[in-house]
């Protein structure tokens, strides 16, 4: 059981993924971050020196350095301080990573706020993307959809990633869908994430006896597109759906529904 003002990994990655995910704050030395060289999903650096510095609004927020201690410990307690319900991670990025929870590959992750970019009037796949880069990776990516043939350009002007489009790293892979990439490439395999997966991509590319959720998740997204002219909009709507969609595959997948119960046949 977790001293007062700490989490345990477990407890923190049930967070993660939600609406009501904290702000997670590593706190790690240069060498502690050499030695471990991943960071817990949505995590952003900060120096324990720079903690007064921290402009956003006080919330609750995880504070992680390498074991859970002095740096946690003190960076938690000023952060109260400024207002925030603040905890210390219990254990720290070791025990996180001793638990076996994903972590991101630091060389893999763009920079804080780096905007993607993909085809206008998203559906399925380019909805899904950004929730999972929203929940997982990066809270603060901002997303643009513009013409098809500008994708490739708008990727260079304007320094974003570009994503569910051919030719690029984030994209289709034989089968798989573009959610399959990032889930590959920022090694966020869950056995939620997973579950959702196999029904993004049965509903992504018109395989439905894959998942028999799939159709549902096409008729949802139809509709959405159908609602919205206005495709941040839409994105907005669709990142409800999908904050649904992995209550489900976390929470939910063994649950049916009957009524009225026990009719007879």
């Amino acid at each position: 059981m977790p001293q007062f003002g700490q989490i345990t990994p477990a407890q923190a990655f049930r967070l993660i993924g939600t609406p009501e995910a904290p702000v997670i704050l590593d706190v790690r030395i240069e060498e502690d971050v050499t030695a471990l060289p991943c960071m817990i999903p949505t995590s952003r650096r900060l120096s324990h020196k720079a903690i007064s510095t921290l402009t956003d609004p006080p919330g609750r927020a995880i504070v992680a350095c390498t074991k859970g201690k002095k740096l946690s410990e003190g960076a938690a307690a000023w952060l109260r301080t400024l207002g925030w319900q603040a905890e210390v991670l219990e254990g720290g990025n070791l025990a996180w990573e001793a638990a076996g929870l994903p972590m991101l590959p630091i060389a893999t992750l763009p920079v804080p706020g780096t905007p993607w970019v993909t085809r206008h009037r998203p559906k399925i796949d380019r909805v899904a993307c950004p929730w999972l880069i929203r929940r997982f990776i990066d809270p603060t990516a901002p997303f643009l959809f513009v013409a098809p043939a500008e994708v490739a350009d708008v990727a260079d002007r304007f320094s974003a990633i570009p994503y569910d489009i051919e030719g690029v790293q984030f994209s289709h892979r034989g089968e798989k869908c573009s959610f399959d990439a990032l889930l590959d490439d920022f090694q966020l395999h869950t056995e939620a994430l997973d579950r959702m997966a196999l029904v993004i991509r049965a509903a992504d590319t018109d395989r439905h006896d894959l998942a028999p959720q799939a159709a549902g998740l096409l008729a949802l997204s139809v509709g959405l597109s159908r609602m919205y002219r206005d495709d941040l909009a839409q994105l907005e709507a669709g990142i409800a759906l999908y904050d649904a969609l992995y209550r489900w595959a976390r929470d939910g997948h063994e649950e049916g529904h009957d009524w009225p119960a026990g009719r007879p046949e």
